[in-house]
């Protein structure tokens, strides 16, 4: 899952610094060249031994940290799942790129293509879109990647003037329901809660239609999307539950669109219905034929934004609610002598410390797990100490969780550092959850996600407002147990 949309004319700018420089690949001259290691196995053996380990032996994080030591290199070969025997038309092999230097080369669009790579050789359904490839699965050189992308940013530009307020009012809903669920039981799980807020805020915003206009979505249109998501992704997801179950039910084939397609197409009316001053829009001034229109506005606000926050934001909220170094008391100082009496996204710009808190958690936890790009044509790689020849063709994937623990960038990268960009701004150069760095400027020539400033901003707003609302919130990445209420 990936968050959508950028800094175009009339979005608020990113609260990070405009002047910092962003490191382009180097030619790798001066580095030794070296084969890269690891080996791709059997066929069929190979990927199905990788994909037990992935999945069931280690977990994706033991499954490529095993590899960099084994291989003394942060660049290898290796396979990643869904593989054989049912994925037939899918090839598991890839090279692994898990340092912030090798991993940067995959936003060079010079140098790698995007087309039907978003979760790897591995593409879902197009019968889950329309029979049609959304933007995420089209490539910069696309004629009409560049309409669809200018389409979101333009639904971004647009939506800026009722996000904050919407935001507010439905966090204010949000934590109304939390607040009387600990009031009566001890403690109060805001999973569900948590995305039936930002399923109505995003429809509102982006959309620019009401889910209470439709008792059927205002009630389950978040489940449906889940529904939609968890079809598409379960088999590159490890899930947890026992195995081999997990391996024989959900990562051995894909499964069928018509499981969930009632949903989609009650969503997709809906947007037809009540969201046509945006549909026309992108008929009338991007050139989109309405379907085109509906079903990119559907995974732009389905897949990118609500499956995006709603992996984000509870790792967020949970490493506020559960630290015990006085975090939330630092937080609560600097929100109420610096934000205002009312929240903006100007107002914002003066929480320097929740700022970094956002970027800390994003690095740490960011919510789109594994990027890929494939080789537009041979080139030279390099990691920090190596170079490496790579062949047009050849599938480049990058597990983010290692790359942004990069310990020749980050001071002990394991390690949670809530001021660690207010002390470096530079680091933001290797910040890269957004499909490019948060220096970055999405724009119709990449694939950064056009809405990267939305989301921390977004994300900051969201703790901003609670700690205006409370002095201190105990909890979990799953529940909220206690609640201070601001004295």
């Amino acid at each position: 899952m990936a968050f959508m949309m950028s800094t175009t004319p009339g979005i608020p700018p990113s609260p990070s610094p405009p002047t910092l420089s962003q490191p382009q690949p180097q030619p790798p001259a001066s580095l030794p060249l070296r084969t890269i290691p690891g080996t791709y196995g059997w066929p069929l053996l190979g990927p199905i031994s990788d994909r037990l380990d992935y999945f069931w032996f280690q977990g994706p994080e033991t499954f490529f940290k095993k590899r960099t030591e084994k291989y003394k290199s942060t660049v290898f070969r290796t396979n990643v799942p869904p593989s054989f025997p049912l994925f037939v038309n899918v090839n598991p092999n890839v090279i692994a790129v898990l340092d912030c230097k090798s991993f940067s080369y995959m936003f060079d669009m010079e140098l790698v293509e995007k087309k039907n790579v978003l979760v790897g050789d591995f593409m879902p359904s197009v019968k889950f879109t329309g029979d049609l490839r959304t933007c995420a699965y089209l490539d910069t050189s696309e004629p009409q990647h560049s309409q669809i992308k200018n389409f979101a940013m333009d639904i971004l530009k647009r939506s800026s003037k009722t996000w904050v307020p919407e935001l507010t009012a439905n966090l204010s809903t949000f934590w109304d329901t939390i607040e009387a669920d600990v009031s009566k039981d001890g403690s109060a799980s805001y999973l569900i809660p948590l995305q039936k807020f930002i399923f109505k805020f995003l429809t509102k915003c982006l959309v620019g239609a009401d889910p209470a206009s439709s008792p059927k979505i205002a009630k389950s249109g978040y489940a449906m999307l889940d529904r939609w998501l968890a079809l598409q992704l379960l088999p590159t997801v490890k899930i947890g539950v026992l195995q081999p179950l997990e391996e024989i039910l959900l990562h051995s084939f894909a499964y069928p669109s018509f499981l969930v397609s009632g949903d989609y197409n009650q969503l997709y009316q809906f947007i037809e219905e009540h969201g046509k001053e945006v549909v026309k829009r992108g008929e009338t001034d991007f050139g989109l034929t309405k379907e085109v229109t509906i079903h990119n506005l559907l995974f732009v606000l389905g897949f990118n934004a609500f499956g995006g926050f709603s992996v984000f934001l509870p790792s967020l909220i949970g490493t506020i609610a559960s630290d015990t170094t006085g975090l939330q008391a630092k937080i609560v100082k600097e929100v109420r002598e610096n934000a205002g009496s009312t929240l903006s996204f100007d107002s914002v710009k003066n929480l320097q410390l929740l700022q970094s808190v956002v970027y800390e958690a994003l690095r740490l936890n960011p919510p789109v797990p594994l990027q890929f790009a494939r080789a537009r044509k041979d080139f030279q790689l390099s990691s920090h100490d190596s170079a490496f020849d790579i062949k047009k063709g050849e599938l480049l994937c990058g597990f983010q969780q290692q790359v942004m623990r990069d310990e020749k960038v980050f001071d002990e990268p394991d390690t949670f550092k809530p001021d660690r960009f207010m002390k470096n701004k530079e680091l933001l150069n290797y910040l890269y959850w957004s499909n490019g760095p948060q220096t970055g400027s999405p724009s119709e020539s990449n694939k950064q996600c056009a809405a990267k400033d939305y989301v921390t901003l977004t994300a900051t707003l969201l703790v901003a407002y609670a700690f205006q609302r409370y002095d201190s919130i105990t909890g979990t990445g799953t529940s909220i147990t206690a609640l201070e209420k601001a004295k």
